[in-house]
């Protein structure tokens, strides 16, 4: 199955945590008189449409349940496919005692309709097309482990594809980190509202494809929560066509400052990014030995060589944005170069080895993008690249609050947080996970800056267009993408 998001024809969409989407699930009931039992049954209901509509071939289902309301939606759905003639195996790993509430009462209505219930085997999945995952939901606040870990094992090991409702069972909603153990998902269904942590990190992975079941709640019922995050798609109000008498000076003055030897590529990617995004002038400042050379392919870049600060102070007078990082190095030369960036009153985009030396520094401004993978956010907040993907949500709180501006983490699910508010962008690919893909990205950031867009703006525009670009790109295959295969894709993507 083809793994998509579910983005479409808007503008932004919310993301909650689970203690969000409980709250609107208590709203709905006390405040709104809609009956628990009824929101049960819409949930199984729209959890086994998207089901038949997935996999119509279908013929026999494999329903894990648990012991809680997610148990309560497989019990539904058990219903359903048993009324529609499907062959239907229910295994459960708890007693029928250990249900309560509208659980139990879902599950007297399956048995009602001629259902059974069996004791979980490994070998019972041999004749099933489609497993149901309703063990574990969102409320998980602990490690998987005993028996529910066992069997989430086996669920991953059966080969079959995997349908879980509401969240993979073992994958925490609020950051989409694994606690321990998580089913692998082919398709989740979130319920009343979408669970932030199915569209980053592990998340994304063990999520698989994403669908919602609003369960016809009324708005009122989702307004009542601000979103922990949105996820951003066009159309983009800043990318609208030119004015005719429109002149290069009206676009910006990009400059980007990086390129030690051996490393002038990534000054050169992000250069020609900044161009194909739409800044009006593109200049290089790098070391002496590449600047005579550097445009050869690109005349339209100005190359400077620099080899002192003072030297690049000449260059910072005429421009309107920098970056500063694509193969900067962490010389002297490249630490009097950040200083240098550093002294002005510039938008600033900084990546890769500046992000290395300012870990080093105590600095604050409001001004500027930072745009760390999860090994540069570990050294920017002094701890772990395991201890960023446990909660990306967090750490890129945390690099937003230390050093201000607004922080981009890169990596699946690339975060935006700006100081007020989170986002998520939904493109990109594993196809990205090459060289110079960073640098293209601070290049379109630094692009769309320079052309007046404010920075926590152009950050997630310029991100989606990244990820978009790449998308592009890798319908060509994923394995041997390459940064530079994104830049007519970014042309035509700001063209809309």
């Amino acid at each position: 199955m083809n793994r998509v998001n579910d983005i479409t024809n808007i503008s932004v969409r919310g993301l909650y945590t689970a203690a969000q989407v409980r709250a609107m699930d208590r709203y709905a009931i006390d405040q709104l008189g809609i009956a628990g039992l009824e929101l049960m049954h819409r949930a199984g209901q729209s959890a086994f449409d998207c089901l038949v509509r997935l996999w119509p071939n279908a013929r026999h289902l494999a329903i894990i349940c648990g012991a809680g309301n997610n148990a309560g939606d497989g019990y539904v759905v058990a219903r359903l496919a048993k009324s529609s003639g499907l062959g239907v195996t229910v295994m459960s790993i708890v007693t029928p005692d250990k249900l309560s509430g509208d659980a139990a009462l879902v599950f007297n209505e399956f048995l009602d309709n001629n259902g059974s219930i069996t004791q979980f085997h490994e070998d019972k999945f041999e004749p099933v097309d489609i497993i149901v995952d309703a063990l574990l939901g969102t409320g998980l606040d602990r490690e998987v482990r005993g028996t529910f870990s066992e069997l989430i094992d086996a669920i991953n090991r059966a080969d079959k594809p995997v349908f879980a409702l509401d969240i993979p069972s073992g994958l925490n909603a609020d950051s989409g980190y694994p606690m321990g153990v998580s089913v692998r998902a082919d398709c989740t269904i979130s319920f009343i509202a979408r669970k932030q942590g199915l569209y980053t990190g592990g998340g994304i992975e063990y999520s698989g494809r994403k669908e919602y079941a609003s369960l016809s709640v009324p708005n009122e019922v989702i307004e009542a929560q601000r979103p922990s995050a949105e996820l951003v798609a066009p159309p983009w109000r800043h990318l609208c066509p030119r004015n005719r008498g429109a002149h290069k000076g009206d676009f910006g003055h990009a400059l980007i400052v990086g390129g030690e030897q051996g490393y002038s590529g990534a000054t050169f990617m992000a250069a020609c990014a900044a161009a194909r995004v739409g800044a009006g002038l593109v200049s290089i400042a790098t070391r002496k030995a590449h600047a005579s050379w550097l445009n050869i392919s690109r005349p339209e870049l100005m190359c400077h060589g620099v080899e002192s600060k003072d030297e690049l102070n000449g260059l910072l007078s005429k421009v309107s944005v920098v970056g500063i990082g694509p193969g900067l190095g962490q010389s002297q030369w490249a630490a009097d170069l950040l200083a240098a960036v550093m002294s002005t009153d510039l938008p600033i985009v900084v990546d890769a080895d500046g992000l290395n030396l300012l870990a080093g520094l105590r600095e604050n401004r409001d001004t500027w993008v930072l745009t760390p993978h999860p090994g540069e956010a570990a050294r920017l907040l002094r701890t772990t690249t395991a201890r960023i993907n446990m909660d990306r949500f967090q750490a890129v709180r945390n690099i937003q609050e230390k050093y201000g501006g607004v922080c981009v983490l890169k990596g699946a699910g690339t975060l935006i947080y700006d100081g007020m508010q989170s986002y998520i962008s939904p493109t990109g690919n594993p196809g990205m996970a090459s060289g110079g893909m960073g640098d293209v990205l601070t290049g379109i950031i630094v692009g769309l800056v320079a052309q007046g867009i404010d920075i926590a703006e152009a950050s997630r525009i310029g991100v989606y267009l990244h990820g978009a670009a790449a998308d592009k790109a890798a319908e060509s295959g994923e394995r041997g993408l390459l940064a530079s295969d994104l830049f007519p894709h970014l042309r035509k993507l700001v063209n809309p």
